[in-house]
């Protein structure tokens, strides 16, 4: 009744809820909300910066988010501002030059809905 693929794809999905449902809790539980949203936005920022420095996009991705993690790590620990304003903060500036950057790499088209949301198929 169920293609193979539709099927794979389904349980794929299945899978990645169940094991991002605890992380999901310790982040609201921690006051982390945009975390997510933090990191995928920097995740655009660091496609941009991949591609401009010829180095493949999964590193830029790795490296950007990474750096994100650690800077909202040590802003946590300051304990100057929420962390939620913090990850705010990052996740609209990340987003924003993210977007420019990307914009203004000579010769290259992103489809911002496949970069920015993914694609489970």
């Amino acid at each position: 009744m169920i293609d193979d693929f539709l099927l794979r794809a389904l349980i794929a999905g299945v899978v990645i809820a169940l094991a991002a449902a605890p992380l999901g809790c310790l982040v609201v539980w921690r006051r982390m909300a945009y975390f997510g949203d933090a990191t995928g936005h920097a995740g655009l920022l660091g496609v941009a910066l991949g591609l401009a420095l010829g180095l493949p996009m999964m590193l830029g991705v790795a490296m950007l988010a990474g750096a994100m993690a650690l800077v909202v790590t040590y802003m946590m620990r300051r304990g100057d501002y929420a962390v939620d304003t913090v990850l705010g903060v990052f996740a609209h500036s990340a987003l924003a030059i993210g977007l420019v950057a990307a914009s203004l790499l000579p010769g290259v088209r992103l489809n911002l809905m496949e970069t920015l949301l993914g694609d489970i198929l």
